[in-house]
Order: structure tokens, then sequence, then C-alpha cells
């Protein structure tokens, strides 16, 4: 199978590492892994009132699930997600996303031809993917290295690389796809509001109980995308999410990342 990612591309949470690093090995994780990081466990901070705390716990216990079973998620459950996150705040209330759901059997027909094509297709994206360096590109192999102990592929091990990486492509067998695009004329701002739709979505799902694995991974063949599903050219693919009920069991599940200090992060000006 020809290589679907190269070094620069990943699938979000790390896949960002995903769908896509600028490794050695043209892989999205490879070369120069961090430690895996120990932790599964995110601290929760019980401080504050109710409303804070709910919202903190979604935040903790929410992560990119790369392993689902086949049960699909009821139409009023995905209705219930949907029009939570249509509450998503964006600029001058544009809402520019529009977004396209599959169920099963669809899914599975999506995820055959998708699989097909990119086994000789060259990635093509609709939205220039990011070039990691310093502490972002530390952040990204520590993120691979935690998923591939998880998973017991070795550093090295090309061949266990690729197909972690192809997982991307079956939704890691998610019975459920949403695909996020955003109206070209809309620009940065655009892919913004979508951002935060993005976040909307997997924290409604969250709080339901449904398994998310939100992967710009899927971008890296908006060609495809956009003959498949009929979208329109001045429409850009910004993100694909995966989605259903997670194998607890299985190792992929079995890590978390970490977050970086507020200190890394903030700076304040009092005066």
């Amino acid at each position: 199978m020809a290589n679907p990612i190269d070094s620069h591309q990943v699938t979000a949470e790390n896949e960002r590492a995903a769908p896509g690093s600028d490794s050695a090995a043209g892989s999205p994780f490879a070369a120069e892994q961090a430690p895996a990081v120990a932790s599964t466990e995110r601290p929760h901070d019980t401080t504050g009132p109710a409303p804070y705390q709910v919202l903190r716990s979604l935040l903790d216990d929410r992560h990119t699930c790369r392993a689902f079973r086949p049960d699909p998620v009821s139409r009023e459950t995905i209705t219930q997600i949907l029009t939570t996150a249509q509450r998503t705040p964006s600029g001058c209330n544009a809402q520019p996303w529009q977004v396209i759901v599959t169920e099963p059997p669809a899914t599975a027909r999506l995820r055959e031809s998708l699989l097909a094509h990119i086994d000789g297709a060259a990635p093509a994206t609709d939205i220039p993917f990011p070039t990691y360096h310093g502490v972002y590109r530390d952040r990204r192999r520590e993120c691979a290295a935690a998923l591939y102990a998880a998973v017991d592929v070795p550093r090295g091990d090309h061949a266990g690389t690729m197909r972690q990486l192809v997982r991307n492509f079956e939704f890691f067998d998610a019975p459920h796809l949403a695909l996020i695009t955003t109206d070209t004329a809309q620009g940065s701002y655009g892919v913004l509001d979508c951002g935060l739709y993005l976040t909307s979505f997997l924290l409604t799902a969250q709080s339901l109980g449904v398994a998310t694995a939100p992967q710009a991974a899927l971008a890296t063949y908006s060609p495809f995308l956009h003959e498949y599903f009929a979208i329109p050219e001045d429409r850009q693919i910004v993100a694909g999410i995966s989605f259903g009920y997670g194998d607890p069991n299985h190792p992929a599940n079995g890590f978390r990342t970490t977050r970086a200090d507020l200190g890394d992060v903030v700076k304040w000006h009092s005066n």
C-alpha cells in the first residue's frame, strides 16, 4: 500500500498524528519517539460550582478513541449531539459549518471505498497541513510514542507503524463518521468556527456516553471526499469525527495525552 500520508500530516488529538510529521520515515508517528506517558488518569478539579465541575469532568474524561465497538448510535442520540453542537458560537453568527453524518451500512461502504482510494493515491488537502517545530513537534512525538507503546509497535517497526496509520482511514472501526466542511470564502475564521463546532460535538457526545475520534487525517484525501459526497468546490473539508461506543479493553484506548502547564501558554499583564 502506498504511504497514505506524508511527513507533515496528522489525525487529530495526536494524529496530528495522523492525519499526520516531519519524521525521517515519512510517517506521522515515526522517528525520535519520546518516552510514553505512563499515567492514564487525569485528576479532576472538584472546586467550584456544579456546572464547572461537570464541564471539567467532560474535558478530563474525553479522549480520542482509537477502537470502537460495532454497535450503532441511535438516530435520537446523534440528533441530540448535532442539536446541541448547533448552539456553538461563531463570528458574526455566520455558522459556516456543514456536516455529513454516516450510519451503517453507509459507513462501511465509505470505509471500503476510501481504503481502495488511498492504495496508490497521492494525499491532497483543501487546507494546508501545519509544519511542526520546537515544542509542538515535541508534544506530537510524545503523543505518538504513547500510542505506539500502547499498541506494542516498537520504534523502527515500519510495517506496524503503517498498520496503525491506516487505522485512521478505517475510522478505527467506528459505525459513524461526521465530516465537517466550511465555506471557503470564510477563510481562516471559518475554519476557526468549525473548530469551535467540533469541540461542542466532542463534549456533547462525551456527555451522552458516545466516544469520538476527531481526525484531520481524513482531510488528506479531500478530492476523493468531494467526489464521493458531491461536496461543491466552494466548500473545504476541515476534519472528520469517527464516533460510536468505544472498546474500553482495546490497548489503543489505554493511554492519555498530557497538557502544557498554564505558565507555558499564558502571560499575565496587570499594570
